[in-house]
């Protein structure tokens, strides 16, 4: 009788064990899934609602998960995918409008651009923009300025300013600490390293930030000042004096038209898509709309291809991932599209600050093998800076937006040193070798003579091969020339186009515009790439825990500290030599 126990208490173990996994799968499938049968339904007389508060990749990437297809993910909430939805509402006879509400807007300066082109674009077809913020942040002014009626809080703030960069710098905190940091450079805007060399900001770095600032604000100032109509030394002065930093000041300053409560702004959308106070606003949030639109755009039955391949974040040596620009996912793009034969032309979509010079070279030579048998068009987003313009320097055309940050043509080696802290601290260092350079860096002492002249000439290497790639992609440019606008130093797409580092300015459709041509054909579907593998086992064994422990870090230190403490753990894994952006991206 016992032994029929346990076996009906087996086969029920294992029944239930089996429940519990199939039920696991399915409420993780939902959890993971693209969301398909959750495309939200369009009513009439709907209005859309542009809230980017989520954070904006040029691409909102394909994952495919090893084993388990079912949880497979195309997601639809990236750039391109809101600019597409954007161009769909405009021939949506269901879509009245669109309402900008409340965004403190999670993306770059290109990326605002390119979507405050098209909702211009938008404008064009008849219907409404309206703008509604408790506070407009500058960026979110830039964008909100494109609508047909402005509306502030009466208790709200709107920040119009300029443009500013802060940098922190190290040199005393070094001395200070014990812990230095071995600096090896070449270019004298390279200045990535500067913080650890001085306490000051060098007048050549000051230089080059002010002239980058100053033409990306010209750029601003310009498209506010249209849609405003608003002369560009007039913002000026508004800027110079805060004249829009509350309500009041912001409708006398003409930035914004009516001043109103939230419930007041949805009574004048009711009035806008002719229907009475008492019925509901049909509101459709941007999200959920891309997926609608992606749905009901056209799909294009030529057999030619586009691929457009993103590379977007820091490049790392390695396979790389959603986040990273791995040289093993760009190059197996490259060579896949390479080699489908109804591919007939690539577009490089670039939005990253550089990283490992080592990778960087290997995407280099990849993009050369497949230049010689497709065209290769690259289009800059953000950014496309050190080992980001390092990739693009081989494209037969290069597109850039006029706000994008680009060149910085320069190379640097960083090696902490804790010698004076181990000191300090009673900690003593002693090592053994064969032979006479078989130590070629400790933690623990400080960089010879020797070993700083063998690493230098290794920057040196890199930075010759770097600018002689540039010279041989940019046909009007010798490496003389390279080096005469490199050093380092970072442009606006504006003055790159000016030097000769870019050919044209304009967003990925030109850039696609250009493949097209280039290929000779006139029909085409796009094909985006890469497509990110992902194996499930693996990940359950983390379910749960990454994202608990970033939201405990993110409640405990705060954003901006979880920032930088995200920003000291991503150099301590950078491998070998750096072609990087030479300081923090982030403008204010």
């Amino acid at each position: 009788m016992n032994f029929i126990k346990r076996v009906l208490s087996t086969v029920t173990g294992i029944f239930v064990f089996l429940m519990i996994c199939f039920l696991g799968l399915f409420i993780i499938g939902l959890l993971f899934g693209s969301g398909s049968n959750e495309i939200v339904q369009v009513k009439s007389n709907s209005i859309l609602n542009l809230k980017l508060d989520f954070p904006i990749k040029d691409y909102a990437g394909k994952t495919e998960f090893k084993d388990y297809p079912f949880l497979n993910e195309n997601k639809k909430n990236g750039l391109f995918n809101i600019i597409d939805a954007i161009n769909y509402a405009a021939t949506d006879s269901k879509i009245k409008g669109i309402s900008i509400e409340n965004n403190f807007i999670n993306a770059g300066i290109s990326q605002t651009k390119a979507l405050r082109d098209a909702l211009l674009k938008f404008k064009a077809s008849g219907k409404f923009i309206t703008a509604y913020a408790d506070i407009y942040t500058q960026k979110d002014y830039y964008l909100s300025s494109v609508a047909d009626t402005v509306y502030l809080n009466p208790a709200g703030m709107m920040e119009f300013k300029g443009l500013s960069s802060e940098r922190l710098y190290f040199k005393d905190f070094q001395e200070k600490s014990g812990l230095k940091m071995e600096v090896i450079r070449f270019g004298k805007y390279k200045s990535a390293v500067e913080p650890f060399l001085d306490n000051k900001m060098s007048d050549d770095n000051r230089e080059q930030i002010s002239v980058y600032l100053n033409s990306l604000w010209k750029e601003i100032k310009q498209d506010i000042a249209e849609s405003r109509n608003i002369s560009e030394d007039r913002l000026n002065i508004i800027a110079d004096s805060l004249l829009a930093r509350n309500a009041r000041l912001a409708k006398e300053s003409k930035l914004i038209d009516e001043i109103a409560y939230y419930d007041e702004y949805k009574s004048a959308l009711k009035y806008a898509v002719g229907i009475k106070a008492k019925d509901d606003l049909e509101i459709i949030d941007i999200a959920g709309y891309a997926e609608y639109a992606a749905t009901k755009l056209r799909v294009n039955s030529s057999k030619n291809k586009i691929a457009v391949i993103y590379a977007e974040g820091e490049i790392i040596y390695g396979e790389g991932d959603e986040k990273n620009i791995g040289h093993g996912y760009m190059n197996a793009s490259l060579k896949k599209a390479r080699e489908d034969k109804r591919v007939k032309a690539i577009v490089l979509r670039i939005n990253s600050p550089g990283g490992s010079a080592l990778a960087s070279e290997l995407i280099w030579r990849e993009i050369e093998l497949t230049k010689k048998v497709k065209p290769v068009i690259v289009s800059m987003g953000d950014l496309a800076a050190s080992g980001g313009y390092y990739m693009a320097c081989n494209a037969d055309r290069i597109i850039a937006e006029p706000t994008t940050i680009t060149g910085s043509i320069g190379v640097f080696g960083v090696l902490p040193n804790g010698k004076a802290l181990a000191d300090n601290m009673g900690i003593n260092a002693e090592q053994v070798k064969t032979n006479e350079n078989a130590v070629t860096y400790s933690f623990f002492e400080p960089l010879s003579d020797k070993q700083r002249a063998f690493i230098k000439e290794g920057i040196i290497n890199i930075y010759e091969l770097f600018t002689k790639r540039v010279a041989d992609g940019r046909a009007d440019l010798t490496q003389d020339d390279v080096k005469a606008i490199a050093q380092g130093r970072v442009w606006t797409g504006v003055d790159a186009l000016n030097n000769g580092l870019v050919d044209e300015l304009g967003g990925l459709d030109l850039a696609l515009k250009y493949a097209a041509e280039a290929a000779e054909i006139n029909d085409y579907k796009i094909k985006e790439l890469p497509i990110f593998e992902k194996d499930f086992d693996k990940m359950l064994q983390d379910f749960g825990i990454i994202k608990a422990k970033e939201t405990i870090l993110k409640e405990e230190l705060g954003e901006d500290t979880y920032k930088l403490l995200q920003e000291v753990k991503s150099m301590s894994q950078r491998k070998g030599v750096q072609l990087r952006f030479p300081f923090s991206t982030e403008i204010k």
